[in-house]
This record gives C-alpha cells, sequence and structure tokens, in this order.
C-alpha cells in the first residue's frame, strides 16, 4: 500500500521513515459511511479491477513480482487481502491497529530494483498511499454502476472515514488529500502519469482469463464451466471500469458491445441489490470479518465486537 496527493513523483522517505506507527485514529464504527458502503457486496465485482489498478503502480508492481506468491497461489492471496481489509474496516479499533502493524512489519522488508533499474520499497508512501486510493475509489465506483450514485455530502462523509482508515494504516495525515474533490484531481492525475503495463499487470490479466481452481479436489470438468463464466463477467468488469486512458496504455481492447454486455450486467446486478435488505448486503464482509479476528491463534485481547471501539 501507498501514495502522496499532489505529486507524480516517487517521494522519498519522511526523515527515514515512511510511514508512521499506526495510532488510535479511529477506525470505522457501526453505522459508520464507510461502514456501509466498503463491504458492499456489490463492491467485491470490483475487486479484480483494484488488483489491476493498484500493480500497475510501478512500485507496487515490482513489489508483487519480487514478493508475492500471487502467481503460485492466487485464492491463498486473494482470502488473505480479504481477511486483512475486513479486519481494518470493521473489526473495530483494537483488531484494525493491530492489523495496520502487522502489514508494516510484513511490508518493511520487501525492497529491490525492478526490470527498469529503479529501485523501490513496499513502504513508499506514494506506492502504499496510491492502494489506499483504489480502495477508496472502487466503492463509490461501485455504487454508482451497480445501485445509486452517492451524493456530494455522503462522497465528503464517506472520504473522510476512509481518510481515516488511511491514517490508521500509516499514512500521515499529508500523504492523504484533505478532501474528496482535492482526491479525485490526485487519482486522475495517478492514472494519467504514474501507472504503466508491467509483468504484474499481466500476470492479473492471465489469472482473470484462466481461473485457477480455488480447491484442488475440484473436478476439472465441473470447474472449466464456472471458470470461464467467471473469467468473462470479471474481464467484462475490470476492463470496462477502468479509465479509459489506462485502459489504452494497458493495450486492453474495449468495444461497444462490450460496453453494453457491461450495463446489462450492472441492471441485473443493480435488480437483485434492490431485493436484497441493506444488512445483508455486507452480512459476507462482516463474517469475514469475524473470522478474521476471532479464529484459533488470534488476540484475544483484539477480539471485540465488530465495529467496537
Amino acid at each position: 500500500m501507498t501514495g502522496l496527493p499532489h505529486t507524480s513523483a516517487a517521494p522519498t522517505a519522511d526523515n527515514g521513515k515512511p510511514l508512521e506507527e499506526p495510532s488510535r485514529i479511529r477506525a470505522p464504527r457501526r453505522g459508520d459511511p464507510v461502514w456501509r458502503v466498503f463491504g458492499d457486496a456489490r463492491a467485491t465485482l470490483m475487486a479484480p479491477q483494484l488488483l489491476l489498478l493498484q500493480v500497475s503502480h510501478p512500485v507496487v508492481g515490482a513489489g508483487v513480482a519480487d514478493h508475492s506468491a500471487f502467481r503460485a497461489e492466487p485464492w491463498p492471496r486473494l482470502i488473505r487481502t480479504l481477511l486483512s481489509l475486513t479486519t481494518v474496516v470493521y473489526g473495530g479499533q483494537a483488531a484494525a491497529t493491530a492489523e495496520a502493524r502487522r502489514l508494516i512489519r510484513v511490508h518493511a522488508p520487501m525492497k529491490g530494483t525492478d526490470s527498469e533499474g529503479r529501485r523501490y520499497h513496499a513502504l513508499n508512501p506514494e506506492a502504499y498511499h496510491w492502494v489506499h486510493a483504489t480502495l477508496v475509489k472502487g466503492p463509490v465506483d461501485a455504487q454508482r454502476l451497480f445501485g445509486r450514485a452517492m451524493t456530494d455530502g455522503e462522497l465528503a462523509e464517506y472520504y473522510r472515514g476512509m481518510r481515516d482508515v488511511g491514517r490508521v494504516w500509516g499514512l500521515r495525515d499529508h500523504h492523504l488529500p484533505p478532501d474528496w474533490p482535492s482526491f479525485v484531481e490526485y487519482y486522475d492525475e495517478m492514472v494519467a502519469h504514474r501507472l504503466e503495463r508491467n509483468r504484474s499487470v499481466q500476470d492479473v490479466l492471465d489469472e482473470l482469463a484462466r481461473p485457477a481452481k480455488p480447491f484442488r479436489w475440484i473436478p476439472g470438468p465441473l470447474w472449466r464451466p464456472v471458470a470461464r463464466l467467471a473469467a468473462h463477467y470479471a474481464l467484462l468488469v475490470t476492463v470496462g471500469t477502468l479509465p479509459p486512458v489506462l485502459r489504452t496504455r494497458l493495450r486492453l481492447p474495449w468495444s461497444a458491445r462490450q460496453e453494453r454486455s457491461l450495463r446489462r450486467f450492472a441492471r441485473l446486478v443493480r435488480l437483485l441489490a434492490t431485493l436484497t435488505p441493506p444488512p445483508l448486503r455486507i452480512a459476507g464482509s462482516l463474517a469475514i470479518a469475524y473470522w478474521a479476528t476471532h479464529r484459533p491463534g488470534t488476540d484475544a485481547a483484539a477480539r471485540q465486537p465488530l465495529g467496537a471501539w
């Protein structure tokens, strides 16, 4: 995770310390805008797009290529990511702070030189913020495409909450744009000037086109039709929701026919969402967060009710 709000140049560390120790900055609480929006089932449909955006950043892409087991174990990697994200957003204050500290420890040794000869470090604030930025934007785009677009007031309140999530993760206040319009300006600038096609981008696209079996015991004849259907819609949503300028840079074709298919799929999801009571839309995320904070081996001191201070 990492990024700076008003520059596309790779920043230096703040006095040798790229991030600050995760503090008691307020984590999301039950009923907050972040609580209602972030884990909405419709937002999960954007997950592959967010991953593609993240690894398009040169630092994130190099770190994933050199230090991640994504290519060999995409499903365990996805599960670990879901456990981490839901812990920070839904797990309550103690669990969120503990998970943020763990993430910094895990990323601290991840450094090296990419294929272009550029040195990188996983805790570079620009890259860390960019990952956070994709997580801010993805649920907003999901609401717009698969539901009702958020109002300016809702966006302002949601962004304030997600800005605090960034602070919980260890980003400093000056790393984060102060409000939603500034965030959109920063986001567009990053897309226009900082993202690129790299080895990790290709790995993500290859996995989306040919999803691996989540469990080895699933028979191939049973998995193949499921995988084809999943690949079709995952690529449709992922490519179709990318900013057009990035889609062109990544050399991903997009046709009017594909656009119509995406709109039809979005209408179906929108219909299903209207039939689902709002609390049930985040039930999956709450279940994952509960397991992440209460499974055997977790810190008993962090096992508070979800969303607790």
